[in-house]
């Protein structure tokens, strides 16, 4: 596996424990946490952004966004699912994107 997919997966995984923390902590809501991210996804699927984007770039770009998203919905006293569990369901939930469409 390349490096540089490593350091993302803990980059990630990093951010995800962070924000679990702050909830924990009452510093910030799971719901202000999930906002924050869907406006980021919002942003990002953008026509202005993805114009001209495939949506294999379009899923790469939100894939990391919706991983966090996924690791928000974590109820603050349980763990964090593992990285691959997570982004299976990323996978999942954009099969049940793709089915909406």
């Amino acid at each position: 596996m390349n490096v540089a997919n490593l350091q993302i997966e803990g980059l990630l995984m990093a951010i995800a424990a962070i924000n679990h923390a702050l909830v924990r902590k009452g510093v910030l809501s799971a719901e202000e946490i999930d906002i924050a991210l869907r406006k980021a996804e919002a942003s990002e699927t953008s026509e202005e952004r993805s114009e001209g984007m495939s949506s294999s770039s379009r899923d790469a770009v939100n894939f990391p966004i919706r991983l966090l998203e996924l690791a928000n919905q974590c109820q603050p006293e349980a763990d964090i699912p593992s990285f691959s569990k997570l982004a299976r369901m990323v996978g999942q939930m954009k099969e049940a994107y793709n089915d909406q469409l």
